[in-house]
């Protein structure tokens, strides 16, 4: 919004120095993003007198001036062809400095001595476009600032305002801030409407076929007026707050405009058909020219101000080419109307228009401002354009919109703002900006009652109140205190911190997680070779799925794993460390909704180590997956883990798989993927599958391990080989050593297999590696030897080992 100073003063008396207007315009709210002093600084272009004006002698274009300027004469070459002798125009003398840092330097051109140069609007930042030099009035005094002369010395505001304020879309919104700063009255412009000839009631009329959209619809019917250029005062007062002139009657409107804030719309009267005005909603697919030569398709959920026949503008929006004011037109039907904001914001985005009018209704006019704004346009039409104003105004309101009432406790709003404001003085801000305020006697505490005025709809709650208040009283104004505030720090809950602890103990392993969708296809559980009565194919079924692909709630994190690795393989990247931690979904019998519970996938595939010159090419195997199964594991304190041969799933191949189990607790599988599977999911290269159960993994996990001080007594070690049936496996002999330990062994390792020479058939051969080690003392070969020997006996006893 652009205002000026002077044209604020003419709205309430004040006295602020302009820099002084601007930062208080800033603190009420109104940030203003720039300030121009018009005419700053060109003192030294003067009203001047042509007196003469002749061809150029060495240029068909251009012409020879002699110019007066009060103090003498001197010539000037004009490149404009609107000129005379005898007409007053604008000097630039020699020395000027122009809008743009343009200098005025004395030169030659074509051959001829120019001593400055004759100026147009736009040259003088008065205007953006100009056909011709200014020519001035021809009373004006020779030789004075041409600014000056015409009381062109203003300063003008441009202001940044908040959707949420429309009442300052207008110079008297802004000035009714600037009253409410400096304590004065707010003037408001005298209105006085000379009526004569008919009633406008026998002329023409005005139904509304959709008072939701347009609940107030005014006009008034002015004949005989003559379409011209506007007065001097009205074109300078448009294009100091950067409207472009037009003619007469659309000045006035844009003057109203900019002056009120209410947007208005003048008719060509001879050009509605039937001479009538229906507001109703347009045919769908209905094409309409709009005033800026643009086609549009208007649909049913569009307003639109029609006449007997059709559409003649867009309601609230732009008007129409059929209906325009023209040179010759005589008989105006001046509009002004209050549109619903939602129909008009919308309107305005669907069709891609916004104008000065659609930017006002649509966040939001004042309905009370329809009857003035009219009579205001009115006036200033025969005032200008001459006409007859048909006797009596249409004015169809059915159903008043009644101002809004809101209570504001004081003591509420001081706690808020940190004030210790009184009664009086909260109801002396809130009523100087036309606030109907007044104590609330029906209630015991401090409060007042506000009557919320139609010009400020973004006034709703009390809360709003308040924050005028602040306004009011001045943001500078309130204390500053430092906020007070405890910091807490929350653990986060087990299950949390055990996702946590996966994850990172994935990606310290060196895979990436992926995130697949929920849903997913009823045929993933025959791809991936599921029995027919397996749980995992019993699922919930979406109600609306997007397609058949997703059309159930997976149970398993399988089928889609192995999809990305497939999808991966397809792009040529072999080495891959996948791994997803997500829901999975089991149906309840009788309850609505199904079991969610995590699980945490990963598959493993490729090379070993990235590919390069120093790195071998060995590929991953089953181990490599264990050793990744065994860290996780360790981050969850788990012991006891039993690793049972042959997991038992059907997409894992039998004789390279296991399942994890602890305390009769299943965790999960770990294993190759069946070829059969493979091949159902086209990968053509062996990949390696861990899937658990995350819930029994959280639920299995021991306390984390608590600081145990390290022995200052040395450790000795024993070897020993045993042989045992080729049947018994190592978690059996680990079983067993971990039953038969004493509290002097500290750590046993198995570090060596052996099958083949010297090993009877259906044998093998075992070392373990025991270490022993006293917190107390430093042990004897006696107490070793006895412990190692005890060790070895319930090997012999338990597994019918062999000593070698």
């Amino acid at each position: 919004m652009i205002v000026t100073y002077n044209w604020l003063n003419e709205f309430v008396d004040f006295n602020l120095s302009p820099e002084e207007l601007s930062h208080r315009l800033t603190m009420a709210g109104l940030e203003v993003d720039a300030m121009e002093r018009l005419g700053d600084g060109l003192d030294n272009v003067v009203v001047a007198r042509l007196s003469s004006v002749e061809s150029h002698p060495g240029a068909d274009r251009l012409t020879l001036c002699q110019v007066e300027t009060g103090s003498g004469t001197v010539p000037v070459v004009c490149g404009a062809r609107n000129h005379k002798a005898g007409d007053l125009v604008a000097l630039a003398q020699v020395g000027s400095v122009l809008p743009g840092d343009f200098k005025i330097k004395k030169s030659k051109i074509r051959g001829e001595v120019s001593m400055g140069m004759l100026c147009s609007e736009k040259e003088l930042g008065l205007a953006e476009e100009a056909e011709g030099i200014m020519i001035l009035s021809a009373d004006l005094p020779l030789g004075q600032p041409v600014f000056e002369a015409l009381g062109l010395k203003d300063v003008r505001y441009e202001i940044g305002l908040t959707p949420n304020r429309p009442d300052c879309l207008s110079l008297l919104g802004v000035a009714r801030e600037v009253a409410a700063m400096v304590g004065k009255p707010l003037k408001m412009p005298s209105v006085v409407v000379e009526e004569g000839g008919g009633s406008i009631d026998s002329l023409t009329s005005v139904s509304v076929e959709e008072a939701g959209l347009c609940p107030r619809y005014a006009a008034r019917l002015i004949r005989g007026v003559r379409i011209g250029p506007s007065p001097e005062w009205l074109v300078r007062r448009l294009e100091a707050v950067g409207q472009r002139s037009i003619n007469n009657v659309v000045d006035v409107t844009n003057y109203v405009l900019m002056e009120l804030g209410h947007p208005l719309h003048a008719f060509d009267f001879s050009l509605l058909r039937q001479g009538r005005i229906v507001v109703r909603r347009p045919q769908e697919g209905q094409a309409f020219n709009t005033l800026d030569g643009a086609e549009r398709i208007l649909g049913s959920d569009n307003l639109a101000i029609c006449d007997g026949v059709g559409p003649v503008a867009l309601a609230g929006i732009m008007g129409g080419e059929n209906s325009e004011v023209q040179p010759e037109t005589t008989d105006i039907l001046l509009e002004s109307a209050y549109f619903n904001p939602v129909s008009i914001r919308r309107s305005s985005k669907r069709l891609g228009i916004h104008s000065e009018s659609s930017h006002r209704f649509e966040r939001g006019a004042d309905v009370d401002m329809v009857p003035l704004a009219l009579d205001r346009a009115a006036s200033l039409i025969h005032e200008v354009a001459g006409g007859e104003i048909a006797r009596g105004v249409i004015d169809i309101y059915p159903n008043r919109i009644e101002p809004r009432r809101i209570s504001l406790e004081v003591q509420r709003s001081n706690r808020i703002l940190g004030l210790d404001l009184e009664q009086q003085e909260v109801l002396r801000l809130l009523r100087s900006i036309g606030l109907e305020a007044e104590p609330a006697t029906d209630r015991e505490d401090e409060a007042v009652y506000v009557t919320v005025p139609t010009f400020r709809p973004d006034l709703e709650r009390e809360i709003d109140l308040i924050e005028e208040v602040a306004r009011l009283h001045g943001y500078d104004r309130i204390p500053v205190t430092m906020p007070a505030g405890r910091m807490i720090c929350h653990q986060p809950a087990e299950h949390q911190r055990g996702v946590s602890s996966v994850r990172e103990a994935m990606v310290g392993a060196g895979f990436s997680e992926v995130t697949n969708y929920s849903f997913i296809a009823p045929g993933a559980w025959d791809k991936l070779g599921l029995a027919g009565d397996d749980s995992r194919r019993e699922t919930v079924r979406i109600l609306n799925p997007l397609n058949e692909d997703q059309s159930v709630m997976r149970t398993s994190l399988v089928p889609s794993l192995l999809e990305n690795v497939s999808r991966n393989l397809a792009y040529r990247l072999g080495d891959l460390r996948l791994f997803e931690l997500r829901p999975v979904f089991r149906p309840l019998a009788g309850e609505e909704l199904p079991e969610e519970g995590l699980r945490l996938v990963a598959a493993l595939c490729g090379r070993r180590e990235p590919e390069g010159w120093a790195q071998g090419a060995e590929k991953v195997d089953f181990f490599d997956l264990k050793g990744v199964a065994e860290t996780l594991l360790e981050s969850f304190s788990l012991s006891g883990v039993q690793w049972q041969s042959d997991a038992g799933e059907l997409f894992l191949h039998p004789g390279k798989s296991c399942s994890l189990s602890v305390k009769a607790s299943q965790l999960g599988t770990l294993g190759e993927v069946h070829p059969r599977t493979l091949e159902s999911f086209g990968i053509d290269q062996p990949v390696f599958l861990l899937d658990l159960d995350f819930e029994a993994l959280l639920k299995a996990s021991g306390e984390r391990p608590g600081f145990r001080p390290l022995s200052r007594y040395p450790d000795t070690e024993r070897d020993s080989a045993l042989l045992l049936d080729e049947e018994v496996p190592a978690q059996r002999l680990l079983d067993v050593l971990e039953g038969a330990k004493g509290k002097l062994v500290e750590d046993v390792v198995l570090f060596d297999l052996y099958r083949g020479k010297g090993i009877p058939e259906g044998k093998k051969s075992i070392a373990l590696r025991v270490r022993y080690r006293s917190a107390e003392k430093t042990l004897t070969d006696d107490e070793i030897n006895a412990a190692h020997e005890k060790l070895i006996k319930a090997l012999c006893k338990k597994l019918e080992a062999q000593v070698r």
